[in-house]
C-alpha cells in the first residue's frame, strides 16, 4: 500500500508540476528574448536623432561608440557605406531601404533589428541593432535549473508525505492482520489498539468487540456442555439402580460396565468444560504433548467392548490389526472416542445383522484405521462430514469428532463405498516421532 500511495503521489505531482513548468519555462525564454531585443530597439531608436542632424562618419562612429559596441550596433549610411559591423542579410537591408519599413530578422548567428531613418533629400539611412544568439537565451538555463530543482523538491516532498501516510495505514493494517491471525489460531486474549485512519480505527474497535463476543460465546457454550453433562447423571443413576435390580447376571454386569464408562466420560467432559478458556488454547498453560498410544491396542480394546453388542445383534465382526507398533501422538481416551464414534455409526445406521470389518494398517508415516460395513452406505459423503448435519437422523457430530481428531494428528478422513457394499470410512493418523 505504501508503494501504491507513493506511486500515486509521484504521478499526480509530476503531472501538476509539468503542467505548470512547461508554460513557465517557455515564458521565461520569451521574457529573456524580449528583454534583450527591447534593449536593442532602444539603442537603435537613440541613433535616429543623431542621423537626422548629421551623417558624417566620424559623428556617427562617435554616437555608435557611446550607445554600444560597433559589433552590435551598425549604421548603413545613405551613400551605401557602413559604420560598424553589419550582420543583416543584404536583401533585408535593401528591403528596409526601398520599403522604408522596420524589420526584425532571425539569422543563424542571432537576431537583427533594422530601423530606417528618412533624411533630407529623400535619403535613407538604416540603423542595425544586432543581438547574438547567446544573449537571446542568457539566464534561461539557470532559471530552468532552479525551476527543475523546485519541481523535484515538490515531487519528492509529496512522495515522502504519501509514504508516511501510507506507513501509518500499513502499520495499522498489519497490526489488525496479526491480531486476526492470532485470534484464528486460538489466542482469545489478543486485542488491537485502534490506530490509523478513522476507518481502520473503527475496524480495530469492531475486531475487539468481535473477540470479546467470541470469548463470551465460547464460555456460554462450555457452560452449557458442562450443565448438560451434569444433568445426564440423573438417568445414569437410574441405570445403576436398574442394574442392581437385575442382580448378579451377565446383563447386569454389562450395564454396570457401560454405565461406569459413561460416568467416566461425563467426568472428563465436565472437567474439560470447566477448564479456563486460556488453558485450552494452543500453546497455553494447560496444553501439553499427549502421551502416545498404540492404535492397534486401543482398537482391539474397543472391539472387545462392541463385540458383545455385535453378538447380540447377530452382526459378523471381523478385525485385521497390524502386528507392527502403531504409536500416534494422541491420548488414549480421544482415540477411543474416535473408534467408538465410527463403530457406533455402524450400529446406529445399519440394520441388525449387518456385518462390518475393522482394519488397522501402518504405512511409512501414517496409521490408517478403516471401518467397512455391509449397510446401505452414505449417499452424500460431503454432507456427512459437515458439523451438525446428519444424513441418518443423528446429531451429526460423530464424524465431526473423527475429522477433528484426524486433523489434529496430521491426518485426514475420507468416506467411500466399501467392498461389502456399504460405507467405508478411512481415518489416517501421523505416526508419533515420524514413525521412528
Amino acid at each position: 500500500m505504501r508503494r501504491a500511495l507513493a506511486g500515486i503521489a509521484l504521478a499526480v505531482t509530476s503531472m501538476v508540476a509539468l503542467s505548470f513548468l512547461i508554460p513557465l519555462a517557455l515564458l521565461v525564454r520569451e521574457q529573456a528574448r524580449d528583454r534583450v531585443t527591447t534593449a536593442a530597439e532602444q539603442r537603435a531608436a537613440a541613433l535616429s536623432p543623431v542621423l537626422a542632424l548629421t551623417t558624417r562618419r566620424t559623428d556617427v562612429q562617435q554616437a555608435v561608440a557611446e550607445l554600444g559596441s560597433s559589433d552590435q550596433l551598425a549604421v548603413r549610411l545613405p551613400g551605401g557605406g557602413f559604420v560598424g559591423t553589419p550582420h543583416a542579410p543584404t536583401d533585408a537591408l535593401d528591403r528596409a531601404v526601398r520599403g522604408r519599413e522596420t524589420l526584425a530578422v532571425d539569422t543563424a548567428d542571432g537576431w537583427v533589428y533594422l530601423q530606417p531613418v528618412v533624411l533630407r533629400g529623400d535619403r535613407v539611412a538604416v540603423v542595425e541593432a544586432y543581438v547574438p544568439a547567446a544573449d537571446l537565451t542568457r539566464g534561461v538555463a539557470a532559471s530552468w535549473g532552479v525551476m527543475a530543482l523546485l519541481a523535484l523538491g515538490l515531487v519528492g516532498g509529496s512522495v515522502l508525505v504519501a509514504d508516511r501516510l501510507g506507513a501509518r495505514v500499513v502499520r495499522s493494517s498489519r497490526s489488525l492482520e496479526r491480531a486476526s491471525l492470532a485470534l484464528g489460531s486460538g489466542d482469545l486474549d489478543v486485542r488491537v489498539e485502534p490506530d490509523g485512519p478513522p476507518e481502520l480505527q473503527e475496524a480495530g474497535v469492531a475486531f475487539n468487540t468481535m473477540a470479546d463476543r467470541v470469548v463470551d460465546l465460547l464460555a456460554v457454550e462450555r457452560e452449557l456442555v458442562a450443565d448438560l453433562s451434569h444433568r445426564l447423571r440423573t438417568p445414569l443413576t437410574a441405570l445403576y439402580l436398574e442394574a442392581d435390580r437385575m442382580g448378579a447376571t451377565p446383563s447386569a454386569r454389562r450395564v454396570r460396565q457401560a454405565a461406569g464408562e459413561l460416568e467416566s466420560e461425563l467426568d472428563s467432559i465436565i472437567a474439560a468444560a470447566r477448564t479456563p478458556l486460556a488453558a485450552t488454547q494452543p500453546g497455553g498453560a494447560g496444553t501439553g504433548t499427549s502421551k502416545p498410544c498404540d492404535v492397534a491396542e486401543v482398537v482391539a480394546t474397543r472391539l472387545d467392548f462392541w463385540s458383545v453388542l455385535a453378538a447380540q445383534q447377530e452382526r459378523l465382526c471381523e478385525r485385521s490389526l497390524t502386528p507392527r507398533p502403531a504409536p500416534v501422538a494422541f491420548s488414549e481416551d480421544d482415540l477411543a472416542a474416535v473408534v467408538d464414534a465410527l463403530i457406533g455409526n455402524v450400529f446406529r445406521h445399519t440394520p441388525q445383522g449387518t456385518a462390518f470389518v475393522v482394519r488397522v494398517e501402518r504405512t511409512d508415516r501414517h496409521v490408517v484405521l478403516t471401518v467397512d460395513d455391509a449397510g446401505p452406505g452414505v449417499a452424500d459423503p460431503e454432507a456427512a462430514l459437515t458439523r451438525g448435519v446428519s444424513v441418518g437422523g443423528s446429531t451429526g457430530l460423530g464424524l465431526d469428532i473423527v475429522a477433528r481428531a484426524s486433523r489434529a494428528a496430521d491426518g485426514e478422513l475420507s468416506i467411500d463405498r466399501a467392498p461389502l457394499g456399504g460405507a467405508r470410512v478411512r481415518v489416517s493418523f501421523a505416526l508419533a516421532d515420524g514413525g521412528r
